[in-house]
């Protein structure tokens, strides 16, 4: 029965990556804690587990999502290649600072979030585009700042990067494009820590791989790469005004859950 709710979860997320440049962590965390809980999972590390679990079906959500928007021409690859190496700084020091965080204040943390993003979502604000796009140590630094908080809140980063992208005059499409790229760097990186950092951890369930349950990463993965492209065509030929509404209730909801 887990099996099949990871198989749906992973369609929800790989539609939310293409179409908005998600990632579909602000949903796959939320549903994997409900889900472990039920499962009878430790509380100490339930919330760790979901979260590098998340991480970790990014790595496949991405690859699908970017092949879409690279085969359209939308992914600026020269910002990704300089956010990409504050990514991979930034992510490894997020896993740290969510170890070091317990639990139930770490679900807080992401309830606060989810409430942000619902906010984001039901009222369509989108930052200015006021200034150009900054050079390699400007989309460095941010990316670095973007992989440390996608790590502590297990997404892709694409709530953060489609935004400062946006902001920094960059098209939209395009902007939700460069987005799902470097969703990639910043799971990678924030998924293998969160392995290494939960390596010998004895709450554990069995089939875990670190802070990654297994059975959910397939389950989520076997969907969510198919999914994704459906998500990435839909992005070039629908107005997702309503789906954003609709997603930015789900949010709230998940949000309040997580704080009460």
């Amino acid at each position: 029965m887990e099996f099949l709710l990871y198989l749906a979860l992973g369609a929800c997320a790989g539609v939310l990556a293409g179409l908005f440049g998600v990632g579909g962590g602000i949903i796959i965390v939320p549903v994997l804690v409900f889900s472990f809980t039920l499962q009878g999972f430790d509380p100490s590390i339930l919330t760790h587990l979901a979260v590098g679990t998340s991480l970790a079906t990014i790595i496949f959500t991405s690859v699908n999502a970017v092949r879409e928007h690279h085969r359209r021409g939308a992914v600026r690859w020269p910002i990704f290649a300089w956010m990409t190496l504050g990514i991979l700084i930034g992510a490894g020091f997020g896993a740290l600072t969510a170890e070091a965080i317990s639990g139930p204040n770490l679900q807080k943390i992401i309830g606060i979030f989810a409430l942000i993003i619902a906010v984001q979502l039901a009222l369509d604000f989108k930052p200015k585009a006021s200034r150009t796009v900054p050079g390699k140590v400007g989309l460095t630094v941010a990316g670095s700042v973007i992989g440390w908080a996608s790590a502590i809140f297990g997404i892709g980063g694409g709530s953060l990067t489609v935004p400062f992208l946006t902001w920094r005059s960059v098209p939209m499409q395009q902007a939700v494009a460069t987005s799902s790229a470097c969703g990639l760097p910043i799971a990678l990186a924030s998924a293998l820590s969160f392995m290494i950092l939960g390596w010998h951890d004895p709450l554990l369930p069995a089939h875990s791989l670190g802070f990654v349950y297994l059975p959910a990463l397939l389950g989520i993965a076997l969907t969510s790469m198919v999914f994704a492209r459906l998500g990435a065509r839909l992005a070039h030929r629908l107005s997702p005004r309503l789906l954003k509404r609709l997603f930015a209730a789900l949010l709230f909801c998940v949000g309040l859950n997580f704080l009460l």
